[in-house]
């Protein structure tokens, strides 16, 4: 008979190479993405480990960032089918679930068929989600919830892995609609796109305007991508990350902060979403890092993605100039 010490040291040992091999692929992965995406080292780090840690991303940019690339190139490094809907003010519900159309068959009588939409993907990249009606984001907030589509009365399941990486243009003010927080609260990181810098943008016009353009390669596939979310909480947090998680989330609401800059500044705190969001975001930060836990580190460098959209500011906040980065640094500094 096994000893059971032994086989308990034997399964921590099997995980741990698991791990280590993970955190390899991870690597290959972000290599791929950065062939064709250029000074972007953060955003795709952060779109990894969102996409590890199997949640949705929005990412908010100017136009010619280089969004809908990095989505196309995930697709492919990580082996999913993905599919693209354009987000307009006319986009109704069925052009992004699916509806019923009514067919004869040869018999005479006559059915009903569900014709899938593309949400029906492992990947679906919402592009300028923010132009679609109110209508059409409460559709795509049952799928990336629900990880499920209601038609017609009957439940359809979607891909699994299914996320949700949606863009949004600051810039553009008229024919969108705010998102709502239930909706905002789905995204497990708000990642804002800025520009690349010098060195950066010349190797983009390089490569880019050339006669040969670049590839990427896939380096895991769909079921590595469901058995690495598995693995990934298995992965032990400290006591110190935990309380550090936390105290930060729970310091940026009003009724239990003790920052005064919060109870000046914000109408509204993150919620027990915004905890568990980072608890999965710091884990698959380290291993995307090649490492076997999270740090404290992980938790300060994750926090700005994870609770900027998940707070607002109040009105006086806003007519002193204060942001949401600066209320966030503000709960993070105790922990410099």
């Amino acid at each position: 008979m096994t000893n059971s010490s032994t086989l308990d040291h034997r399964l921590e040992t099997d995980t741990v190479e698991k791990i280590d091999a993970l955190g390899a692929r991870m690597a290959k992965a972000r290599a791929q993405v950065e062939t064709v995406i250029f000074g972007q080292r953060e955003v795709v780090d952060q779109t990894l480990t969102t996409v590890l840690a199997g949640g949705h991303a929005l990412l908010i940019g100017v136009p010619g960032l280089a969004k809908t690339r990095l989505v196309e190139a995930l697709g492919t490094v990580l082996g999913l089918d993905d599919k693209r809907i354009q987000c307009t003010p006319d986009l109704m519900p069925a052009d992004i679930v699916g509806a019923e159309i009514l067919e004869e068959s040869e018999d005479g009588k006559r059915h009903f068929r569900f014709v899938k939409g593309p949400v029906f993907a492992q990947i679906l990249m919402a592009d300028e989600v923010n132009r679609a009606s109110p209508r059409t984001q409460s559709a795509l907030l049952q799928s990336m919830q629900e990880r499920t589509v209601s038609v017609g009365g009957h439940t359809y399941e979607l891909p699994s892995p299914f996320l949700v990486l949606a863009t949004q243009n600051p810039l553009e003010q008229e024919g969108t609609y705010p998102l709502p927080e239930a909706q905002l609260d789905r995204f497990l990181m708000q990642i804002d796109v800025g520009y690349p810098d010098r060195d950066a943008e010349r190797r983009m016009l390089l490569a880019t305007t050339g006669s040969e353009e670049r590839a990427v390669e896939p380096v895991l596939n769909a079921a590595e991508l469901i058995d690495a979310q598995k693995l990934l909480r298995q992965i032990p947090v400290g006591e110190t990350v935990l309380e550090a998680i936390l105290e930060i989330v729970r310091s940026g609401r009003l009724e239990t902060t003790g920052v005064d800059e919060v109870k000046r500044h914000v109408a509204w705190g993150p919620g027990p979403r915004a905890s568990q969001a980072l608890m999965l975001a710091v884990r698959a930060r380290a291993i995307l890092d090649g490492r076997l836990s999270p740090s404290v580190e992980d938790v300060l460098d994750l926090a700005p993605p994870v609770l900027r959209h998940r707070m607002a500011l109040n009105f006086a906040a806003r007519a002193e100039g204060v942001s949401l980065d600066d209320i966030i640094q503000r709960l993070l500094a105790p922990y410099r």
